[in-house]
């Protein structure tokens, strides 16, 4: 590696761990303040707080910022660079201005590889402990209650619950639909259903049945139903962050199991997967878009460029949590508007790579 390309990837990589660990330790500070009355409410001491709770927390920050980061990065460093005019002189001694880019770059995929094995693998066990902290207190009314649930019991039946509450094992608005070759068959609804432990079998009350047999249509009503479903009370309890405390091996596995199943909640640990396949390449893409807008000395100096940086940083933010969203949200199209953000920039990054002059 030549002199000139250890200068600027040292440059760099020192920049990048000051400016991630300068943001987390805010964004940290901030959490903090927004918390602390929960942490006081349920009498919680500074070792539980940073052992179950920051111990996780941090980790997450470190690899949730770390795209914005690294560009943020890359605009302070070759701002100053062209503001001590030695862009124009390192272009001027015959280098040419991709290659000016590639200690960027070399130091770009390091990033992008560290972070895709935080986010693959190193994450699951630190997300454990954030996510079960949350849940037992801050989010305990989404860990205890459910909403509009779809199982698939094979081979052709469709369970539906409206409302199921974990604390005691019971739900409301139930439906088990019977379909053959796209065809109703018969249809069992009920306005509530309970788990009973003993018999290790569900209670089905106020329920209603309807058998449909080519023109005709049997309907039976009755008070109680007991009935053995291939079904568990842990197949409700699943924690609504679940996706984030498993590696890319067990996410694969949980979402062909929901496939299965046919839940519609499949389309979250969809996102997930993708969003781990998407972050880490940000990095890349930003260090390049980066360079090319801040690699020009201007007369209103390095805090306009470092300014921009930071704008354009928080438009990638915005992109990204609304592309995230609108995947968990609708489930059409999930890899094109996961991936939607980075394709954005990235036009834009050659588009101005073409316009600048070099």
């Amino acid at each position: 590696m030549k002199l000139l390309d250890r200068y600027i990837l040292k440059k760099f990589l020192y920049s990048f761990l000051f400016v991630l660990l300068m943001l987390t330790a805010v964004i940290t500070l901030i959490d903090f303040t927004e918390k602390n009355g929960q942490f006081i409410k349920h009498k919680l001491g500074y070792k539980e707080i940073i052992d179950y709770y920051y111990y996780g927390y941090v980790p997450f920050i470190i690899n949730f910022i770390m795209p914005i980061s690294v560009f943020i990065t890359t605009v302070f460093v070759t701002s100053r660079l062209a503001q001590r005019t030695e862009v124009i002189a390192i272009l001027s001694s015959g280098v040419s201005f991709s290659r000016f880019m590639t200690p960027y770059l070399t130091g770009a995929m390091v990033i992008t590889l560290c972070s895709f094995v935080l986010t693959g693998w190193g994450l699951a066990k630190a997300n454990m402990r954030r996510v079960t902290f949350e849940t037992e207190y801050m989010d305990r009314f989404l860990h205890n209650r459910s909403q509009h649930l779809h199982i698939r019991i094979p081979p052709d039946r469709y369970f539906y619950v409206e409302h199921y509450r974990t604390y005691n094992n019971s739900g409301t608005n139930v439906t088990i639909e019977k379909i053959h070759d796209n065809q109703l068959l018969e249809k069992l609804s009920a306005q509530k259903i309970k788990w009973l432990q003993k018999e290790e079998k569900w209670q089905l009350q106020d329920w209603t049945i309807r058998k449909i047999e080519g023109l005709e249509e049997h309907i039976q009503h009755g008070n109680t139903l007991d009935m053995i479903l291939s079904i568990h009370p842990n197949d409700f309890s699943m924690n609504p962050k679940l996706h984030e405390v498993l590696t890319l091996p067990e996410l694969d596995t949980q979402i062909e199991v929901l496939k299965s199943q046919g839940a519609e909640n499949v389309r979250i640990f969809l996102t997930e997967k993708y969003v781990r396949y998407m972050s880490p390449f940000a990095a890349i893409i930003l260090t390049f878009m980066g360079v090319v807008v801040s690699a020009r000395k201007t007369r209103k100096g390095i805090g306009l460029q470092i300014a921009v940086g930071f704008i354009l940083a928080f438009v990638y933010i915005a992109c990204f949590l609304f592309s995230k969203g609108v995947a968990e949200a609708k489930g059409t199209h999930l890899l094109l508007t996961v991936w939607m953000p980075n394709i954005v920039f990235s036009v834009v990054g050659v588009i101005l790579y073409r316009l600048i002059p070099k």
